[in-house]
């Protein structure tokens, strides 16, 4: 699976998401345009009435947003700003497969010798139209222990520093909103591991991990759910640019 997502440059696909939030669940189904390095993405929310532009050679701090409900105009906002991140569990930079896969690689790392012991594999199953491994995570000594923060950290910095969910960060901490500096010297509650559960299907034809399901001591965290693989099909430049025919910019 890590050998598949470092092998991609290109792809389409439309994702639905469901994630838990401060006030219940935020459903949302997206189709996407993504080129891996440069990074340019194109996101289009049809319920949401949105379309997101980001391309790393125009600008690597904005992106553009058109909401197609009031405001109704074209703003720049920064992909790690107040307005792009409020209910979102990540952000734009986060888009595909790269960043989750890592994450949760690294994640399950840490467990080092332990992790065969969580680590299952449930056989070849149908998924999303797909023949699909079946790899399930579970560690039932998942919790939270106390740390103190240090100066200048974020949640966003603690979350990469110990590889741990931010937004499970924030929940547990009620910090939604809170994207600055924490109060140096002030103890939050930090998850001991990545998830309390984690469900993958990975696609037998790519490799590519077509379905996640992120668990914590609540019930069901965070899903993601792909569709309509694209896979290194190229990408003409002009699709990432405002103009393009289609685009509502």
């Amino acid at each position: 699976m890590m050998d598949s997502v470092k092998n991609l440059h290109t792809i389409r696909f439309n994702m639905k998401s469901l994630e838990r939030i401060e006030h219940g669940f935020s459903v949302a189904s997206t189709q996407i345009k993504l080129q891996l390095s440069p990074r340019k993405l194109y996101l289009k929310n049809p319920e949401k009435k949105l379309e997101i532009l980001y391309d790393a050679d125009h600008s690597k701090t904005k992106c553009y947003v058109k909401p197609h409900i009031f405001p109704y105009f074209t703003m720049q906002l920064e992909p790690n700003g107040n307005l792009m991140r409020k209910d979102q569990h990540f952000t734009i930079n986060e888009v595909g497969f790269d960043f989750a896969v890592k994450t949760i690689a690294m994640a399950l790392s840490k467990e080092k010798n332990e992790i065969a012991k969580h680590l299952s594999f449930a056989g070849v199953v149908d998924k999303n139209g797909m023949k699909c491994h079946l790899v399930i995570y579970e560690n039932t000594n998942f919790g939270y222990y106390d740390y103190t923060v240090k100066s200048k950290e974020t949640v966003t910095s603690i979350a990469y520093k110990l590889i741990v969910n931010d937004y499970m960060i924030r929940t547990k901490n009620k910090l939604y909103d809170n994207y600055g500096y924490l109060k140096t010297g002030s103890v939050i509650k930090i998850p001991t591991f990545y998830c309390k559960k984690a469900v993958f299907y990975i696609d037998e034809k790519s490799m590519l991990p077509i379905s996640i399901t992120i668990y914590d001591e609540v019930g069901i965290f965070e899903n993601y759910e792909y569709y309509n693989l694209d896979i290194n099909k190229p990408i003409d430049a002009k699709e990432f640019t405002k103009s393009y025919k289609g685009y509502g910019f």
